[in-house]
């Protein structure tokens, strides 16, 4: 089966464009998505990167000062990732590779929105683990992953099933 990221435009969709234009269409559309995604992980890491500053940190447990240094790790390598369709673009500027980026990128969105899924469910865990007693923590971030879990899995394929959306198959 065809990648329909990568394949060429189907003519009865409505749209005169080349694979090419396609392509950059698409890569245009992503981009746009990892502005969004790039703004929001760099706020959030610099925000986690103030905390030991504020008075407080120190009153800390130890298993919150392991959650919050998991939560830094986490944070920046989701930077890190959210980054990465800049860096592949530079690298592979003129080199006739924008249907590769656009797979590529595509695939690197959906892990940056998986773990920005766990990272959300890390800070509420962690602020409510610090404010509360001690299971809040827990029930909190549990209730964030399926939260996230029902918006971004569960919602796409319901509107897939009752035909909302064309599925790939319909648009090739």
């Amino acid at each position: 089966m065809a990648d329909p990221i990568t394949t060429d435009a189907d003519p009865s969709d409505g749209r005169d464009e080349t694979a090419t234009e396609r392509s950059d269409r698409n890569w245009n559309e992503l981009l746009q998505e990892f502005r969004v995604l790039q703004t929001g992980t760099q706020i959030l890491a610099g925000f986690l990167l103030t905390l030991p500053f504020q008075a407080r940190f120190d009153e800390l447990s130890a298993f919150d000062v392991g959650i919050y240094l998991a939560l830094v790790i986490g944070a920046v390598l989701l930077t890190l990732l959210a980054l990465t369709p800049v860096s592949l673009h530079r690298l592979l500027f003129r080199r006739h590779a924008k249907p590769v980026l656009v797979s590529a990128g595509s695939r690197i969105l959906i892990a940056c929105l998986a773990a920005s899924s766990l990272l959300f469910a890390g800070i509420v865990l962690f602020l409510f683990d610090f404010l509360l007693p001690s299971p809040a923590g827990w029930i909190a971030g549990g209730a964030v992953i399926v939260v996230a879990l029902g918006l971004w899995v569960v919602l796409p394929l319901v509107l897939r099933r009752h035909g909302a959306v064309d599925s790939p198959a319909d648009a090739a």
